[in-house]
């Protein structure tokens, strides 16, 4: 008598052919559900390293030169990538059928878009803009009243916006209309909130948005060959391709450059000078203890044959590395929250507009998560909280009037001079 558990396999030539296909059928579908095999074991994968190390060299390429036009420039980088985002994600959950019976109704997404664009630019850059039109009196007067008003202009366009969206509303497209009015209003949180720190950072001094993100790209890189050539170790299901090995190799090489690049960049100006208005000149400033070298020489149990005795260290270098540690070790969950976000989705990329590494959301989910963090760490653990003179100027230039400006300084040349009598 047969056991009940056991297998009997197909005798006929013709049987077997089908088993066969069967279980590679099932083969596929298991790699379906599970995800993608790793990179270790995928047979395709000098082909796509080489078309991603591709548009790797030309993203790099265009990326420096934004960075030697400056500040400016980088902030227009900035919300052009912001854009391409908005829009990707946009069109995750269009229906073109429900668009077609609204026309106009995708143009409300848009109306949201710019309106928090303009609230949010115009509470980071009104001090810069103010101090850019200090010259001519009337521009002055005209940007103060528009950085003084500018929450409410902001509110009263949302308000339109809001009002906007009410009178849209069409019998039984309620539940997608108020679903598109959702996904909007979390793009704008979620993507468009935390990006927006990249500018904040860009102005506090191109090191601090230019070091995180380098961070990022080279954890990325280091993670992919790390996975690449030694990968064996899944790291976590939501993304399969994502390996134990490439994650530790990628966490070493990230700390390490940090290191070595906050003390390379940390020399230059143009880097570590904060920009306090809108101009686009060359920066020279005082670069403060943070980035002034110490010199260390050596202990004694160095190799002779080491070429270096003394070494100079940066006093931002030891922040670098807590950079450095965020980016290889938090920084990557969002890239697994992007991947738990795809295949709830069920999609491969957010977009394909760059070869090999899919939409400009796929390469951007660690860096929003970055550029928060850098902003916080910069201004809890790097900037001085104490009051200083510029922080007073700039809050008398934004806040008073021209003849209370003027009121201000006669009266404060009165203080000095009745201080100087007496004694």
């Amino acid at each position: 008598m047969q056991r009940e558990n056991s297998f009997n396999y197909p005798s006929s030539p013709s049987a077997r052919l089908r088993h066969r296909r069967r279980s590679n059928e099932g083969i596929v579908e298991d790699l379906k559900s599970n995800g993608s095999p790793l990179l270790v074991n995928d047979r395709n994968k000098y082909k796509s390293m080489l078309i991603r190390a591709y548009s790797s060299v030309w993203m790099i390429g265009g990326f420096a030169l934004v960075i030697y036009l400056g500040h400016l420039y980088i902030m227009a980088m900035v919300v052009v990538i912001q854009i391409f985002m908005a829009r990707e994600l946009f069109n995750l959950l269009r229906r073109t059928h429900e668009d077609r019976q609204l026309p106009g109704f995708r143009s409300l997404n848009w109306y949201f878009f710019f309106t928090a664009m303009f609230f949010v630019y115009g509470r980071l850059l009104s001090q810069r803009l103010v101090n850019t039109v200090t010259t001519d009196k009337v521009l002055y007067q005209l940007v103060s009243s528009l950085v003084k008003y500018q929450m409410a202009i902001c509110y009263f366009l949302y308000i339109a916006g809001f009002m906007w969206f009410i009178l849209t509303l069409k019998k039984k497209m309620y539940k997608y209309q108020f679903g598109q009015y959702a996904w909007t209003h979390m793009i704008l949180i979620v993507v468009f909130t935390q990006s927006s720190f990249t500018v904040a950072n860009i102005f506090e001094g191109i090191f601090w948005f230019l070091l995180p993100a380098t961070l990022i790209v080279i954890n990325d890189i280091a993670a992919y060959f790390f996975g690449f050539f030694f990968g064996r170790t899944p790291l976590i299901k939501i993304s399969p391709k994502k390996t134990w090995e490439g994650f530790i190799g990628a966490s070493v090489t990230t700390i390490i450059s940090a290191f070595m690049l906050a003390n390379i960049m940390g020399r230059f100006s143009w880097l570590t000078c904060p920009r306090k208005d809108l101009s686009t000149g060359w920066l020279h400033c005082d670069p403060g203890p943070m980035f002034t070298p110490e010199f260390f020489t050596l202990p004694g149990w160095i190799p002779t044959w080491f070429p270096w005795k003394d070494v100079t260290i940066l006093r931002v270098q030891w922040h670098a590395i807590c950079l450095g540690l965020f980016a290889s070790i938090i920084a990557p969950f969002g890239g697994f929250f992007a991947s738990g976000f795809k295949r709830a989705f069920k999609i491969k990329d957010f977009g394909d507009s760059i070869p090999g590494h899919g939409g400009i959301t796929d390469r951007m989910d660690c860096q929003m998560v970055m550029a928060v963090f850098s902003y916080i760490y910069h201004q809890s653990f790097v900037v001085s909280q104490s009051i200083t003179v510029e922080s007073i100027i700039d809050q008398v230039l934004m806040n008073l009037t021209f003849e209370e400006q003027q009121l201000l300084f006669t009266k404060l040349g009165q203080m000095l001079q009745d201080r100087l009598f007496l004694q």
